[in-house]
């Protein structure tokens, strides 16, 4: 693939961070990351690439339309990938208008800013532009136990305002695509796990919480069901979206592992268990199951995401390659191994 300048929203974010790490690794593209730096957004976790001279950072609100449009005017990227986002559900039910200022009007100053852009762009620079934009599987709505798992042709059906603005920036992305000729990509991706999550998330909570001996919140009876992908995974699939994926088209990620968060939390549990022993002698709790206490349920909880990835696989040739059992042990190590990371992050 020819060298790139790559503008990548939401970079000190979770998978923002691994996917520029990745493609510094792993390519020779040049990385803009542009991030405002929210209390999900971190720089510690580009430390390993941060004096990279393919890298820099630009700290920037998405909701700021002038200054969006100067940046993109004055990087003149090769491709934009767009994953800046608010994406806690939970943050989305208490206070719903920030994740309408970020995830749709900001998509909308990004779109804008790239259109202008390759408007202005000409011969085989222009053909080879493209905004691909990162969504999520809630977009889709909630499944049935047996029922079959999300295509890319399933009706939108969101249940939560983080869900809800989602599925308005998809729609914006594509209509850019149909009216303006933008070439646009969506990808909508599963639930992710991996190093340097932040502890608002369900399998670095467990983590700390068993580290700290404190009470594991469970929703309800724990028997909502997720499709769990390692991040890694994740962002080769991006990665490939970018150097074949046909604008215009929507690819599911997913990894066909679909869990109940009780039985999750268990195998997290389970493993601690055996890399941190419980001293059985204080505190009176036999095991880091102890720790799980049902709370009520969120409202609108979904039951259940499940993703039929098989147009990625069959069209791209992506596949995962982490599994399920390697890469939580791989991440439970990581949190272990990285105390002064999330120990610097404020308590959620």
């Amino acid at each position: 693939m020819p060298l790139m300048k790559i503008l990548l929203t939401g970079g000190a974010g979770f998978i923002g961070s691994h996917l520029v790490r990745q493609i510094l690794d792993e390519s020779d593209h040049e990385v803009v990351n542009l991030d405002k730096l929210t209390y999900a957004g971190d720089l510690a976790s580009l430390r390993p690439v941060q004096h990279d001279p393919r890298y820099h950072f630009e700290k920037m609100d998405l909701g700021d339309a002038g200054a969006v449009g100067e940046l993109v005017r004055r990087v003149r990227p090769d491709a934009v990938m767009h994953l800046a986002a608010e994406s806690h559900v939970d943050r989305s039910i208490d206070g719903p208008g920030e994740f309408i200022r970020t995830n749709i009007m900001g998509t909308y100053h990004l779109l804008q800013a790239a259109r202008a852009h390759w408007t202005s762009m000409v011969g085989e620079s222009r053909r080879r532009f493209r905004f691909i934009h990162v969504s999520t599987d809630e977009v889709y709505g909630s499944l049935g136990p047996g029922e079959a798992a999300f295509t890319e042709a399933r009706p939108y059906d969101p249940r939560s305002p983080y869900s809800a603005s989602k599925a308005a920036a998809d729609h914006l992305v594509r209509s850019w695509g149909v009216t303006y000729g933008l070439p646009v990509v969506v990808t909508n991706c599963t639930n992710n796990y991996g190093p340097y999550q932040f502890p608002e998330k369900l399998i670095p909570r467990v983590i700390l919480c068993c580290l700290r001996n404190e009470p594991i919140p469970v929703y309800g009876t724990g028997e909502s069901i997720r499709d769990w992908l390692h991040v890694s995974d994740h962002c080769h699939a991006l990665r490939i979206v970018l150097e074949k994926g046909v604008p215009g088209r929507t690819y599911n990620v997913g990894a066909g592992c679909e869990l109940r968060n009780i039985d999750l939390i268990k195998r997290l549990c389970a493993i601690l268990g055996e890399l941190v022993p419980l001293d059985v002698s204080k505190g009176g709790l036999r095991s880091y199951e102890d720790l799980i206490t049902h709370v009520a349920d969120r409202p609108g909880h979904d039951m259940r995401y499940a993703m039929d990835a098989s147009r990625i696989r069959g069209e791209l040739g992506w596949a995962p390659v982490e599994t399920i059992d390697r890469g939580l042990r791989q991440t439970v190590r990581w949190y272990l191994e990285n105390r002064e990371w999330w120990q610097n992050l404020d308590r959620v």
